[in-house]
């Protein structure tokens, strides 16, 4: 094995410290980020990268920003300067740490578990705030997931430990490892027995059984492949917690137990669907009856309704406008939201007409003779009275 290399003596990846003190060796005033940065003899501050974000707390009672690697140097941004050659004690922000290394940590074992079984490489992997996303280079059917998140959950339960390893060049040449791009130098190698060999720079848990549990919550295609969104730990118990509770708030409201509101919303959306054939079945009555009742030399029939089926409304102005020897319009909304309008002729250039019409009222449409639909907003009243002055 070769020597831990510069870059990992610097900053404790493979230890989980929330308290250590350091000596100060540089500080400097960083314009472009509005910060000082600072860098110390050793730190147990994680900076960004390998898709995770990087560590926060306290350092020397400033707060630490952010932390980011520069040219072998692992820089802290803080809000306030520190003297150079001065201790000051970190405190790392470790209730953030720990759900960033459980997250992580399952990330590695459904990752192997995919590449083992499917063959499949994450080619992009975010550990957000609130929630992991891993895009694998192939297609996950659902029973593939539910396979992977029933052997990654057997691997927590097992509690294995996590080994930490920097192999040196023959070591490296002949070990079978994940790894997202080429790499130079010494490697780090973080190996789940039985699950992923990685070449991955982040902290983790030193066990499995520290992952808590492992959830994989959603998956959809993904430029040609599976993107999956994960949750482990605290993190998963949160996301349990939050839909028991929905499922328990729509089990009330349906009068349905928890493990039957499935059935009984599909039920309420069947009931949903018949009431509205029975409401557009009304308002087509309703339309055709108005349609009826217009008389011989009609010139402008002008229309308002509130709510009324689109196509109903299209069915309309389609039948009406050949009763009209000027137009026909209907209006469907209210003088607060505003208006969806379909117009109609067989005698006026709607062309010309929706030009000067949206310059006097706000909106857009278009379409060909002998219909334009769009939205406008105005008043009834100031609609009509416009609308009647066509000739």
């Amino acid at each position: 094995m070769t020597e831990k290399p510069f870059q990992d003596r610097l900053y404790f990846q493979d230890s989980h410290l929330a308290r250590f003190t350091a000596q100060v060796v540089e500080c400097r005033w960083d314009e472009k980020r509005g910060s000082y940065g600072v860098v110390l003899d050793r730190t147990a501050f994680f900076p960004e990268g390998g898709g995770q974000y990087a560590d926060t707390g306290m350092l020397g009672g400033i707060r630490v920003r952010d932390v980011r690697e520069r040219e072998g140097l692992v820089v802290h941004y803080l809000e306030g300067p520190l003297d150079p050659g001065t201790r000051a004690e970190g405190v790392l922000d470790y209730e953030q740490r720990f759900s960033r290394m459980q997250q992580h940590s399952g990330e590695h074992i459904v990752s192997g578990l995919v590449h083992r079984h499917f063959g499949y490489d994450n080619v992009g992997f975010h550990l957000g705030q609130e929630q992991v996303t891993m895009d694998f280079n192939g297609s996950l059917t659902p029973e593939n997931l539910r396979q992977i998140e029933q052997e990654a959950n057997e691997a927590v339960f097992r509690n294995i430990s996590i080994q930490v390893t920097y192999p040196d060049r023959e070591e490296l040449a002949a070990l079978e490892y994940r790894s997202k791009k080429e790499l130079e130098g010494p490697v780090r190698i973080v190996t789940v027995p039985g699950y992923d060999v990685c070449a991955c720079c982040a902290p983790h848990v030193e066990r499995t059984g520290e992952i808590g549990l492992i959830r994989l919550v959603d998956a959809i295609r993904y430029k040609g492949g599976t993107r999956v969104t994960m949750a482990c730990g605290f993190r998963a118990l949160k996301d349990y917690r939050e839909k028991e509770a929905s499922v328990r708030d729509i089990s009330r409201l349906l009068s349905a137990r928890p493990e039957e509101v499935a059935g009984a919303v599909e039920r309420l959306q069947q009931e949903a669907r018949q009431w509205r054939e029975k409401l557009v079945h009304m308002q087509n009555a309703h339309m055709e009856a108005r349609l009826a009742a217009m008389g011989d030399h009609v010139v402008h029939e002008i229309v308002f309704e509130e709510e009324l089926d689109k196509h109903a409304a299209r069915r309309f102005v389609d039948a009406a406008m050949d009763q009209c020897s000027g137009l026909c319009a209907l209006f469907l909304g209210n003088d607060s939201d505003g208006y969806q309008y379909t117009i109609g002729s067989r005698h006026v250039d709607l062309k010309e007409l929706l030009r000067d019409f949206h310059r006097q009222f706000p909106g857009k449409g278009g379409g060909k003779a002998p219909m334009v639909q769009g939205t406008v907003r105005g008043t009834r009243k100031e609609l009509e009275e416009y609308l009647r002055k066509i000739e």
